[in-house]
C-alpha cells in the first residue's frame, strides 16, 4: 500500500472547483502528469507502458472528456487557462512537492501555458508535438504538410477517406462527428500507417473523443501565440517531435527549441504525430534521460 493514496495505481476522482476530475495512475518513480490532445481526445491513446516501468504516470481525463465533468458552458470555455487551473488542482490533490508535465498535441499547448503561468511545482515539462502558435500561420503549415502526405500516398485507395475526414474537421458539432473525424484522419498522423495497418487498425477503432469547440466561454477563439513569452520560461523543457508529423511538425519544434532557454530537442525520424507508439524505445529513452538528468 503506497504512502500516498492519491497516487495508488488505479482510477481516481475528486472535486476540482466544483467539477469532477478523473485521472489514472500507473507505474512507480518520479511523478509525471500526461495531458492528452484534441482538445477532446480521450486519454487512453496516450498510455505509455514503457515509461510506467520508471515513472509514476498520471494520465488525466481532461475536463469535458470521459468521466470527468463538463463545464457549465460545454462545449465552449475549455481555454488553456482553465485546463491549467485543473492541472494545478491535480498537483495539489496529489500532494507532491513537484511533478513533471507531459503534454501531447493540444496538451503541449496547455503544458507550455502551465509552465509559463504556474511553474512553481513543475520539475520539468515535455512538449510533445506542440507549437508556439495556432491560427492562420499554423493552419497554413499544416495544410502544406498534409498536401505532402497526400502526394506521397496518392496511390492508396484509402486516401479518399482521410481527405474526407480532413475536410469535415471544420464542421464538427457533436461527439459522434468528433470521433468519426479523429478516426478518419488518423492515417495521416503516422509516418507510414498502411505499412502496418493490421497493427494500427485496432488502435484506430479504439479512439474516443468528445466535441470541444475550441472557443472561449464568450465564443471567441482561444488563439495562441507564445513567441513573446517562451524566452521567459524557467522550467527545464524537453521538446519531442516526429519528423513526419503533419500537424505540429519539426518547423514548430525547432522554433520552440530556439525560443525556450536551455531546452532539449529530440526528433523521432520514423514517427508522425504519435511517436510514443511508432518509436516507443526512442521516445522512452528521450523522456527518461530528461527526467533523470534534470533531477541531478
Amino acid at each position: 500500500m503506497p504512502a500516498n493514496p492519491a497516487l495508488a495505481p488505479g482510477v481516481h476522482s475528486f472535486d476540482s472547483d466544483g467539477i469532477l476530475q478523473r485521472y489514472h495512475v500507473f507505474g512507480r518513480g518520479p511523478v509525471c502528469l500526461a495531458h492528452p490532445g484534441g482538445p477532446g481526445i480521450h486519454w487512453e491513446y496516450l498510455r505509455m507502458p514503457e515509461l510506467e516501468e520508471h515513472l509514476t504516470m498520471v494520465y488525466i481525463e481532461a475536463l469535458g472528456t470521459g468521466e470527468s465533468g463538463r463545464l457549465p458552458t460545454h462545449p465552449n470555455g475549455y481555454s488553456r487557462g482553465r485546463y491549467s487551473l485543473a492541472l494545478q488542482r491535480i498537483i495539489e490533490h496529489l500532494g507532491v512537492p513537484e511533478a513533471y508535465l507531459l503534454g501531447h498535441s493540444h496538451g503541449a499547448f496547455v503544458a507550455a501555458y502551465h509552465a509559463l503561468h504556474r511553474p512553481e511545482r513543475l520539475a520539468g515539462v515535455i512538449l510533445y508535438e506542440g507549437a508556439p502558435v495556432t491560427g492562420p500561420e499554423h493552419s497554413a503549415e499544416a495544410g502544406r504538410r498534409f498536401q505532402e502526405f497526400a502526394a506521397a500516398h496518392a496511390d492508396r485507395p484509402e486516401l479518399a477517406e482521410v481527405l474526407a475526414a480532413a475536410a469535415a474537421m471544420q464542421d464538427i458539432t457533436s461527439d459522434e462527428q468528433t470521433v468519426a473525424v479523429a478516426r478518419g484522419i488518423l492515417p495521416a498522423y503516422f509516418a507510414d500507417y498502411w505499412s502496418d495497418e493490421p497493427r494500427w487498425a485496432a488502435f484506430r477503432a479504439g479512439i474516443q473523443a468528445t466535441y470541444i469547440s475550441g472557443l472561449n466561454a464568450d465564443l471567441t477563439p482561444d488563439l495562441i501565440d507564445d513567441r513573446a513569452s517562451l524566452p521567459n520560461s524557467t522550467i527545464p523543457t524537453l521538446i519531442i517531435v516526429g519528423r513526419h508529423d503533419v500537424i505540429c511538425g519539426p518547423r514548430w519544434a525547432e522554433e520552440l527549441h530556439t525560443l525556450i532557454p536551455d531546452s532539449r530537442l529530440v526528433i523521432l525520424e520514423n514517427s508522425g504525430h504519435l511517436g510514443h507508439l511508432e518509436e516507443p524505445i526512442r521516445f522512452t529513452t528521450a523522456v527518461l534521460d530528461f527526467v533523470f538528468s534534470s533531477k541531478g
